[in-house]
């Protein structure tokens, strides 16, 4: 009887030790199902974040018995980012009882970037033993990051003495806690390495090669990788020995990442070795990376294979008769590295060579256009462009090219002189769409070279010669009907040297552009300008923003008001504005614990992403808006970065576009890994509709961008999609 009720016993203890076990597996900072929280608190904390509105009512959701509405509060708080809420998630983070809010609060602290939440985060960091530290090395280094920026931008010394104190025990902080996870070997913190060491990333102090060289035999492939990017982007040139062996690494985002940090560190050594895997790796994403580091350690016997693989590539492409083959990115890669190797050596074989990709992508490829000015730039001066060679976007280009070769070159002068007037020639005559022409008497005769869409490159290339009419052409284009033109012309208004005319000219202009219904991007650059103008007639004029119903408008102007010493208005700023009612609120949370997915359709193939209806609500909510009223449909991808990204959304097809309002971000715990979905951002809270797959793990995008989405099946066909590919069509479905 005895022995049976001990097994009895035994049995109910492994079952709960199990369904410990099951709990304590589940990701670190992953909040149980949304339905764990009452459906009108969930909906009063979503329009909380999306009126960025920071009360106390929220305040008080904070202190709430249900650990997962403090956590969900919490989360709310650091999106909001008001520095009212930093003294008690500081608090939080150091005594709540409960360890997922714990860590929620150092994320939450990370997003709002405040110094004042500083001193919890490297009191988490000092004592192994709270929990936690993961997101606290994480937050740190945002905050840091942030205090170093605001420390370049200070003009008062004793501000800027405080500030570098506290510097320096932030750095410290994370710096240590890497060093301990380092030393405490097989049972270091995964977690807390991977963010720490892009924390260094974020921070950039002195001397911290050989800590970060340490985690190059880790024998977890992610760490070592994430290691590597950490190097490439700092330009360390430390492990001199190890880096090369990496190249031979199983892992292709380790090789990857090798190659990128030999390339960054000049390690000249490894030469063969790169220009191995550039060649014959099985991984486009390790090729490409190593034909980049080619082109940085510039030595000239890369050149000749380079250039037969890239005739050979051409040659496949155009035997498949496709209009967009997948052999261009990597084409592409190698016409840059050409670009680079073969400065200034007029080689026939490879102009050559470039004309015939450039026929292949039909001249649009700025990458064709910038090697064919740094290998030839007299050629490319009398012949490609004063034949109209290529198109609008694409010479701009090669142009700016010119305009910097000018510099080192000024025997150039003279093949380069009628340039300014070509140029002032070109933008005076923007083509129309046979749409809007035909309501003019008489017709406007259409043999311009401009579309709208070309005009902004044109304007930026025409600023690069300096010309003497150059403040007149801007002002002029001030006026333009197209808001992009509009904010390029007052982006390089604000480069010139301050002037009445341009100051009366910008207030003159921010009027229309506060009325801009469908994107702020020139009342942004028009008050950015005014600010640099640095008088009261232009602080008066940024005043005036102080009334727009765009939050992200006022919150700049107080910006630039507080910069320029005319005063704090941060009052002002108040709550935004939001679209979304109670039935769109409850339409997102309706999703939570359904499988949503999208299939996007493209003419490369098609792949299906799983949206991540809990970690960013009102994002995939705005995505299935989107898809389903066909907004997606028939757009071009106009951006594809081997290696990197495939970016999409973008109904103008020039990176500008947007759906005619932006959506606030949702940053959550989800990294940037491989086939990570992201909103893609012009900064904070400017998401709209274009969107972006990853081709390998991003971990500096990581706390930056909304991570919304997964592709679940057919990473292969974003691996082929190349720039100019189209979407047909995107299908969700939701279970």
């Amino acid at each position: 009887m005895n022995d049976k009720y001990y097994r009895l016993a035994l049995c109910v203890l492994t079952v709960q030790l199990m369904l410990f076990a099951n709990a304590n597996a589940q990701p670190a900072g992953r909040s149980s199902a949304s339905s764990e929280l009452p459906a009108n608190t969930l909906l009063n904390i979503m329009r909380h974040e999306d009126e960025r509105r920071w009360d106390d009512q929220l305040n008080a959701l904070l202190a709430d018995n249900n650990p997962q509405v403090r956590k969900r509060a919490t989360l709310a708080a650091g999106r909001i980012g008001d520095e009212r809420a930093v003294p008690v998630l500081a608090e939080m983070l150091l005594t709540d009882r409960d360890t997922d809010v714990r860590q929620m609060a150092a994320f939450a602290l990370g997003e709002i970037e405040s110094t004042g939440g500083a001193y919890a985060l490297v009191m988490v960091l000092k004592d192994p033993a709270r929990p936690g530290r993961a997101r606290a090395i994480e937050a740190l280094g945002k905050v840091t990051a942030a205090l170093e920026s605001r420390i370049a931008a200070a003009s008062d010394e004793a501000e800027k003495h405080a500030d570098d104190d506290r510097l320096d025990l932030c750095q410290a902080a994370i710096v240590n806690a890497l060093r301990f996870e380092n030393g405490r070997g097989p049972q270091r913190d995964r977690l807390t390495v991977l963010l720490g060491l892009t924390a260094v990333l974020r921070i950039k102090p002195d001397g911290v090669g050989p800590l970060v060289t340490k985690f190059l035999d880790d024998p977890d492939p992610s760490i070592v990788a994430t290691a590597l990017n950490t190097m490439a982007r700092l330009r360390l040139k430390d492990a001199n020995e190890r880096v090369p062996q990496l190249l031979s690494n199983g892992d292709p985002i380790v090789r990857a990442n090798a190659a990128r940090v030999i390339g960054a560190a000049d390690h000249k050594e490894a030469f063969e070795k790169v220009l191995e895997l550039a060649q014959h790796d099985i991984d486009l994403r390790v090729r490409v990376s190593a034909i980049r580091a080619l082109g940085s350690l510039k030595d000239a016997r890369a050149t000749k294979p380079l250039l037969s693989r890239g005739i050979m590539l051409l040659s496949e492409a155009k035997s498949k008769r496709v209009n967009r083959p997948s052999e261009l990115n990597e084409i592409l890669e190698i016409v840059s590295t050409l670009g680079n190797l073969l400065r200034n050596s007029k080689s026939s074989e490879a102009i050559n060579w470039l004309r015939d990709v450039r026929g292949l992508v039909n001249a649009k490829a700025p990458e064709v256009e910038v090697a064919l000015a740094r290998i030839d730039p007299e050629l490319y001066v009398t012949e490609e462009v004063k034949l109209g060679v290529g198109s609008p976007a694409s010479i701009a280009a090669g142009l700016t090219e010119i305009a910097t070769i000018k510099k080192s070159q000024p025997e150039l002068e003279k093949s380069t002189k009628f340039l300014p007037s070509w140029m002032h020639e070109v933008l005076g005559c923007v083509y129309e769409s046979p749409a809007k022409s035909a309501a003019r008497k008489p017709p406007v005769v259409r043999k311009c070279l401009l579309q709208p869409i070309s005009v902004s490159p044109f304007l930026q290339v025409y600023a690069a010669y300096r010309p003497d009419d150059l403040d007149t052409v801007l002002r002029e284009h001030l006026r333009d009907t197209d808001v992009i033109v509009r904010s390029t012309a007052a982006e390089l208004i604000g480069q010139r040297p301050p002037s009445e005319q341009n100051t009366h000219a910008l207030i003159e202009a921010l009027p229309r552009a506060m009325r801009d219904k469908d994107l702020n991007d020139a009342a942004l650059a028009i008050l950015n300008a005014l600010g640099k103008q640095k008088t009261a007639t232009a602080n008066d004029a940024i005043k005036t923003g102080l009334n727009s119903s765009d939050h992200q408008i006022r919150r700049r102007a107080v910006a630039l008001l507080k910069a320029n010493g005319a005063g704090d208005f941060s009052d002002r700023i108040g709550t935004a504005q939001t679209r979304n009612t109670a039935l769109d609120y409850r339409r997102a949370i309706a999703r939570a614990g359904k499988h949503v997915t999208a299939t996007i359709v493209t003419s490369s193939g098609r792949f299906r992403i799983e949206l991540s209806a809990e970690d960013a609500p009102l994002t995939v909510d705005n995505f299935v808006q989107l898809a389903r009223r066909g907004y997606f449909n028939g757009q071009v991808i106009p951006r594809v970065v081997p290696n990197f990204v495939v970016q999409a959304g973008d109904p103008r097809g020039d990176q500008n576009g947007g759906p005619g309002y932006q959506i606030r971000c949702e940053i959550n715990e989800a990294l940037f890994e491989r086939a990570a979905v992201g909103m893609a951002l012009s900064g904070k809270d400017t998401g709209g509709s274009q969107w972006f797959v990853t081709h390998s793990p991003q971990p500096h995008l990581d706390g930056g961008y909304t991570v919304f989405g997964h592709v679940i099946r057919g990473m292969d066909v974003i691996d082929k999609i190349v720039r100019g590919d189209v979407i047909r069509r995107v299908i969700v479905n939701e279970k």
